[in-house]
């Protein structure tokens, strides 16, 4: 749906949330708002279609969206969330081939969009933009990096782990804990660690007994983050004395 009454001073400064954008001079963030479409997306609306041959780049400047991914049976595996600031669509926009995930709104969001052409060119005109998209896609690299290793060495439960705390960190709390809010279903868990919803309930309540995680509502409260952090670190050392042995 076509997002209503942005003026361009407000699309200016919309855009400016965006991490990539935030050092801009107001004069280049109005051009890039006269390149933008707005809309606004419900939550559950589809956005992008797996394997869709759109090469639009999106901007979120308010809610959520999720990425995800079917298998060939049918299982969800979500790829990541993102929040406002947050770019998506990139990919298709440089490389011109067809779109490699679905993309829907988690929450009620709005985003602008921008054609690949104008993103491309955006890209060439300004090294302080390319310079911060590279960065962000070398945090991917990085990141996808981590999970590959992550999935092939570690067992669930400390992938279960590694995921609580990653959902921790991105809110403030009180020294050596952490809060998730609103707590993640244990299928929405599941699906981003590529399991099964039991797994993540048994490990939940293990830690629950273990007095390392307490549910309060809809958020999940991590009592011990350092001990947290041990167990998975105690892992990998574990695993690095089994090859170097």
């Amino acid at each position: 749906m076509i997002a209503p009454d942005i003026t361009p001073e407000r699309a200016s400064a919309l855009l400016a949330m965006i991490r990539e954008f935030k050092d801009l001079q107001a004069t280049d963030l109005a051009s890039l708002a006269s390149c933008c479409h707005w809309h606004h997306y419900n939550s559950g609306e589809h956005i992008i279609g797996y394997r869709e041959n759109t090469t639009h780049t999106y901007f979120i400047v308010q809610g959520e969206i999720r990425v995800t991914y079917f298998s060939s049976s049918g299982q969800e595996v979500i790829l990541c969330d993102l929040a406002a600031g947050e770019i998506f669509g990139e990919l298709t926009a440089i490389d011109g081939l067809a779109r490699s995930a679905l993309v829907v709104a988690k929450t009620d969001a709005i985003a602008a969009s921008m054609s690949a052409l104008d993103f491309v060119g955006l890209l060439q005109s300004n090294t302080q933009v390319s310079l911060a998209i590279l960065r962000r896609l070398a945090g991917q690299v990085r990141r996808l990096t981590e999970r590959i290793f992550e999935y092939s060495t570690l067992p669930v439960r400390h992938r279960i782990h590694i995921e609580l705390l990653r959902l921790a960190s991105r809110q403030t709390a009180a020294a050596n804990t952490g809060v998730i809010s609103p707590a993640p279903t244990h299928a929405e868990i599941a699906n981003h660690l590529s399991t099964h919803r039991e797994a993540v309930t048994r490990e939940l309540n293990a830690l629950a007994r273990a007095r390392l995680v307490i549910r309060k509502q809809h958020e999940l409260h991590i009592l011990d983050m350092t001990k947290l952090k041990n167990m998975i670190e105690d892992e990998r050392g574990l695993l690095f004395s089994r090859r170097s042995g």
